[in-house]
Protein backbone atom coordinates (compact mmCIF):
# COMPACT_ATOMS: atom_id res chain seq x y z
CA UNK A 1 0.00 0.00 0.00
CA UNK A 2 1.28 3.28 -0.46
CA UNK A 3 1.94 6.08 1.85
CA UNK A 4 -0.60 8.24 0.89
CA UNK A 5 -3.41 5.78 1.26
CA UNK A 6 -2.05 4.51 5.01
CA UNK A 7 -2.23 8.43 6.17
CA UNK A 8 -6.08 8.69 4.77
CA UNK A 9 -6.58 5.35 6.71
CA UNK A 10 -4.90 6.67 9.90
CA UNK A 11 -6.51 10.32 9.18
CA UNK A 12 -9.47 9.49 11.21
CA UNK A 13 -8.11 8.13 14.00
CA UNK A 14 -5.78 10.94 14.60
CA UNK A 15 -9.06 12.84 14.64
CA UNK A 16 -10.70 10.22 17.24
CA UNK A 17 -7.40 10.51 19.84
CA UNK A 18 -7.70 14.31 19.74
CA UNK A 19 -11.43 14.38 19.96
CA UNK A 20 -11.19 11.47 22.76
CA UNK A 21 -8.28 13.17 24.73
CA UNK A 22 -10.08 16.93 24.80
CA UNK A 23 -13.62 14.92 25.96
CA UNK A 24 -11.76 13.30 28.80
CA UNK A 25 -9.42 16.32 29.94
CA UNK A 26 -12.40 18.81 29.88
CA UNK A 27 -14.15 16.29 31.71
CA UNK A 28 -11.30 16.34 34.38
CA UNK A 29 -11.46 20.14 34.49
CA UNK A 30 -15.36 20.28 34.59
CA UNK A 31 -14.94 17.56 38.27
CA UNK A 32 -12.50 19.94 39.92
CA UNK A 33 -14.04 23.38 38.71
CA UNK A 34 -17.01 21.75 40.52
CA UNK A 35 -15.21 21.69 43.60
CA UNK A 36 -15.60 17.48 43.33
CA UNK A 37 -12.98 14.86 43.14
CA UNK A 38 -11.78 13.87 39.34
CA UNK A 39 -11.56 10.04 39.32
CA UNK A 40 -9.34 10.62 36.10
CA UNK A 41 -5.76 11.89 36.68
CA UNK A 42 -3.74 11.99 33.35
CA UNK A 43 -5.26 11.45 30.08
CA UNK A 44 -2.93 10.53 26.52
CA UNK A 45 -3.38 8.87 23.89
CA UNK A 46 -1.78 8.02 19.95
CA UNK A 47 -2.43 6.51 16.61
CA UNK A 48 -0.30 3.29 16.03
CA UNK A 49 2.64 3.89 13.96
CA UNK A 50 2.73 2.68 10.27
CA UNK A 51 5.38 0.40 11.34
CA UNK A 52 3.63 -1.11 14.62
CA UNK A 53 0.67 -2.08 11.84
CA UNK A 54 2.70 -4.30 9.79
CA UNK A 55 4.55 -5.51 12.21
CA UNK A 56 1.01 -6.69 14.21
CA UNK A 57 -0.83 -8.06 10.68
CA UNK A 58 2.60 -9.90 10.35
CA UNK A 59 2.20 -11.72 13.52
CA UNK A 60 -1.45 -12.07 13.50
CA UNK A 61 -1.54 -13.14 9.65
CA UNK A 62 -3.96 -10.77 8.92
CA UNK A 63 -4.85 -9.10 5.43
CA UNK A 64 -4.51 -5.67 4.15
CA UNK A 65 -8.17 -5.35 3.65
CA UNK A 66 -9.01 -6.85 7.05
CA UNK A 67 -6.96 -3.94 9.36
CA UNK A 68 -9.66 -1.63 10.25
CA UNK A 69 -12.10 -4.56 11.41
CA UNK A 70 -9.31 -7.06 12.97
CA UNK A 71 -7.15 -4.14 14.47
CA UNK A 72 -8.97 -2.86 17.23
CA UNK A 73 -6.21 -0.57 19.24
CA UNK A 74 -5.22 1.73 15.97
CA UNK A 75 -6.35 4.44 17.72
CA UNK A 76 -5.22 4.51 21.81
CA UNK A 77 -5.90 6.00 24.94
CA UNK A 78 -4.70 6.35 28.42
CA UNK A 79 -6.40 7.19 31.01
CA UNK A 80 -4.63 7.01 35.05
CA UNK A 81 -5.85 6.86 38.06
CA UNK A 82 -4.81 8.00 41.15
CA UNK A 83 -7.13 4.83 43.44
CA UNK A 84 -8.27 1.54 42.07
CA UNK A 85 -11.32 2.56 43.07
CA UNK A 86 -11.00 5.12 40.00
CA UNK A 87 -10.70 2.56 37.57
CA UNK A 88 -14.58 1.24 38.11
CA UNK A 89 -15.76 5.42 38.22
CA UNK A 90 -13.86 5.97 35.08
CA UNK A 91 -15.86 2.45 33.00
CA UNK A 92 -18.75 3.41 34.41
CA UNK A 93 -18.42 7.18 32.94
CA UNK A 94 -17.64 5.35 29.55
CA UNK A 95 -20.39 2.71 29.32
CA UNK A 96 -22.85 5.49 30.41
CA UNK A 97 -21.55 8.06 27.28
CA UNK A 98 -24.30 8.23 24.14
CA UNK A 99 -21.05 9.00 21.93
CA UNK A 100 -19.31 6.06 22.92
CA UNK A 101 -20.46 2.26 22.12
CA UNK A 102 -18.35 0.20 24.31
CA UNK A 103 -17.95 -3.60 21.95
CA UNK A 104 -15.69 -4.94 24.42
CA UNK A 105 -13.77 -5.30 28.13
CA UNK A 106 -10.72 -7.14 29.09
CA UNK A 107 -10.15 -6.53 32.98
CA UNK A 108 -6.56 -7.34 34.35
CA UNK A 109 -7.01 -5.39 37.40
CA UNK A 110 -9.47 -8.36 38.68
CA UNK A 111 -6.90 -10.98 37.20
CA UNK A 112 -3.24 -9.73 35.74
CA UNK A 113 -1.60 -11.36 33.18
CA UNK A 114 0.62 -13.98 33.62
CA UNK A 115 3.74 -11.10 33.40
CA UNK A 116 2.14 -8.92 36.14
CA UNK A 117 0.32 -6.65 33.84
CA UNK A 118 -2.73 -4.89 35.37
CA UNK A 119 -4.76 -2.59 33.66
CA UNK A 120 -8.67 -2.42 32.16
CA UNK A 121 -9.22 -2.41 28.74
CA UNK A 122 -12.08 -0.97 26.75
CA UNK A 123 -12.58 -1.28 23.08
CA UNK A 124 -14.74 0.90 21.89
CA UNK A 125 -16.64 2.22 18.39
CA UNK A 126 -16.53 5.84 18.07
CA UNK A 127 -17.89 8.33 15.09
CA UNK A 128 -16.15 11.00 13.82
CA UNK A 129 -17.11 13.25 11.26
CA UNK A 130 -14.87 13.96 8.38
CA UNK A 131 -14.60 16.00 4.98
CA UNK A 132 -15.99 12.71 3.11
CA UNK A 133 -18.67 12.02 6.05
CA UNK A 134 -19.28 10.27 9.30
CA UNK A 135 -16.55 7.21 9.89
CA UNK A 136 -17.52 4.81 12.80
CA UNK A 137 -13.62 3.25 14.04
CA UNK A 138 -12.62 1.20 16.97
CA UNK A 139 -10.38 2.63 19.86
CA UNK A 140 -8.91 0.68 22.55
CA UNK A 141 -8.78 3.03 26.26
CA UNK A 142 -6.83 1.74 29.25
CA UNK A 143 -7.88 2.60 32.58
CA UNK A 144 -5.05 2.14 34.92
CA UNK A 145 -3.58 3.87 38.21
CA UNK A 146 -0.42 5.34 38.09
CA UNK A 147 1.23 2.70 39.58
CA UNK A 148 0.25 0.50 37.58
CA UNK A 149 1.01 2.49 34.43
CA UNK A 150 4.76 2.97 35.66
CA UNK A 151 5.00 -0.49 35.82
CA UNK A 152 3.48 -1.09 32.18
CA UNK A 153 5.52 1.32 30.81
CA UNK A 154 8.98 -0.22 32.08
CA UNK A 155 7.54 -3.29 30.40
CA UNK A 156 6.99 -2.04 27.68
CA UNK A 157 10.38 -0.57 27.23
CA UNK A 158 11.65 -3.97 28.12
CA UNK A 159 9.86 -5.61 26.25
CA UNK A 160 11.28 -3.60 23.02
CA UNK A 161 13.91 -3.96 23.83
CA UNK A 162 14.68 -8.02 24.00
CA UNK A 163 11.87 -8.17 21.74
CA UNK A 164 9.42 -9.96 23.72
CA UNK A 165 11.82 -12.40 24.75
CA UNK A 166 12.66 -10.85 28.30
CA UNK A 167 15.40 -12.75 30.26
CA UNK A 168 13.93 -15.42 33.18
CA UNK A 169 15.87 -12.94 36.05
CA UNK A 170 14.40 -9.63 34.39
CA UNK A 171 10.93 -11.50 34.60
CA UNK A 172 11.46 -12.43 37.89
CA UNK A 173 11.87 -8.75 39.64
CA UNK A 174 9.50 -7.36 37.02
CA UNK A 175 6.82 -9.92 38.94
CA UNK A 176 8.25 -8.79 42.29
CA UNK A 177 7.67 -5.43 41.59
CA UNK A 178 3.84 -5.83 40.59
CA UNK A 179 3.47 -7.57 43.84
CA UNK A 180 4.99 -4.60 45.58
CA UNK A 181 2.51 -2.33 43.08
CA UNK A 182 -0.48 -4.15 43.99
CA UNK A 183 0.33 -3.93 47.93
CA UNK A 184 0.98 -0.17 46.97
CA UNK A 185 -2.45 0.24 45.91
CA UNK A 186 -4.23 -0.86 48.41
CA UNK A 187 -2.15 0.66 50.74
CA UNK A 188 -3.16 4.19 48.71
CA UNK A 189 -6.72 2.96 49.18
CA UNK A 190 -6.61 2.84 52.73
CA UNK A 191 -6.22 6.37 53.02
CA UNK A 192 -7.58 7.48 50.04
CA UNK A 193 -9.96 9.69 51.81
CA UNK A 194 -7.39 11.74 53.56
CA UNK A 195 -5.64 12.05 50.60
CA UNK A 196 -8.98 13.15 48.51
CA UNK A 197 -9.34 16.08 51.30
CA UNK A 198 -6.34 17.16 51.52
CA UNK A 199 -5.79 17.35 47.24
CA UNK A 200 -9.26 19.04 47.16
CA UNK A 201 -8.73 21.68 49.92
CA UNK A 202 -5.98 22.33 47.82
CA UNK A 203 -7.71 23.06 45.14
CA UNK A 204 -10.07 25.22 46.76
CA UNK A 205 -7.67 27.60 48.18
CA UNK A 206 -6.00 27.45 44.75
CA UNK A 207 -9.17 28.55 43.20
CA UNK A 208 -10.44 30.74 46.25
CA UNK A 209 -6.79 32.79 45.62
CA UNK A 210 -7.40 33.09 42.15
CA UNK A 211 -10.59 34.77 42.38
CA UNK A 212 -9.87 37.44 45.02
CA UNK A 213 -6.91 38.30 42.77
CA UNK A 214 -8.64 38.85 39.66
CA UNK A 215 -11.33 40.89 42.23
CA UNK A 216 -8.04 42.87 43.33
CA UNK A 217 -6.70 43.46 40.20
CA UNK A 218 -9.99 45.01 39.08
CA UNK A 219 -10.56 47.04 41.68
CA UNK A 220 -7.52 48.98 40.94
CA UNK A 221 -9.02 50.28 37.53
CA UNK A 222 -12.62 51.56 39.96
CA UNK A 223 -11.63 51.96 43.75
CA UNK A 224 -8.81 54.34 45.24
CA UNK A 225 -5.36 52.84 45.39
CA UNK A 226 -4.61 53.36 48.74
CA UNK A 227 -7.76 51.30 49.29
CA UNK A 228 -6.85 48.64 47.16
CA UNK A 229 -3.45 48.39 48.75
CA UNK A 230 -4.83 48.35 52.10
CA UNK A 231 -7.20 45.83 50.69
CA UNK A 232 -4.28 43.85 49.70
CA UNK A 233 -2.23 44.14 52.70
CA UNK A 234 -4.99 42.37 54.60
CA UNK A 235 -4.89 39.42 51.67
CA UNK A 236 -1.50 38.68 52.60
CA UNK A 237 -1.68 38.70 56.26
CA UNK A 238 -4.99 36.25 55.69
CA UNK A 239 -3.06 34.10 53.40
CA UNK A 240 0.12 33.29 55.17
CA UNK A 241 -2.27 32.13 58.31
CA UNK A 242 -3.55 29.57 55.67
CA UNK A 243 -7.23 29.50 57.29
CA UNK A 244 -9.29 28.43 54.37
CA UNK A 245 -12.48 29.90 56.38
CA UNK A 246 -11.22 33.27 56.89
CA UNK A 247 -10.01 33.31 53.18
CA UNK A 248 -13.44 32.49 51.71
CA UNK A 249 -14.87 35.39 54.46
CA UNK A 250 -12.52 37.76 52.79
CA UNK A 251 -13.83 36.62 49.29
CA UNK A 252 -16.67 37.09 50.94
CA UNK A 253 -16.47 40.71 51.95
CA UNK A 254 -14.09 41.79 48.91
CA UNK A 255 -17.52 40.77 46.38
CA UNK A 256 -19.29 43.00 48.38
CA UNK A 257 -16.92 45.85 48.05
CA UNK A 258 -16.44 45.20 44.59
CA UNK A 259 -20.13 44.81 43.93
CA UNK A 260 -20.46 48.82 45.38
CA UNK A 261 -17.95 50.28 42.71
CA UNK A 262 -20.06 48.37 39.85
CA UNK A 263 -23.03 50.33 41.48
CA UNK A 264 -21.44 53.31 41.50
CA UNK A 265 -19.94 53.18 37.77
CA UNK A 266 -23.86 51.95 36.72
CA UNK A 267 -25.53 54.99 38.44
Amino acid sequence: MELQMWKEILCPYDLAVDELILKFTHMREEYRKAGKYSPIEQIDGRVKSISSILDKMQRKKININEVETELEDIAGIRITCQFVEDIERVVAIIKDRSDMEVKSIKDYVTTAKDSGYRSYHMIIYYTVHTIYGEQKIQAEIQVRTLAMNFWATVEHSLQYKYKENIPEHISDKLMNAADALVVLDNEMSAVRDEIMDAQNSFRKKANLVSEILTTMQNLYKVANKHEVIKIQDEFYKIYQQGNLEQLMHFNKQLDIIAEGYRAQSLS
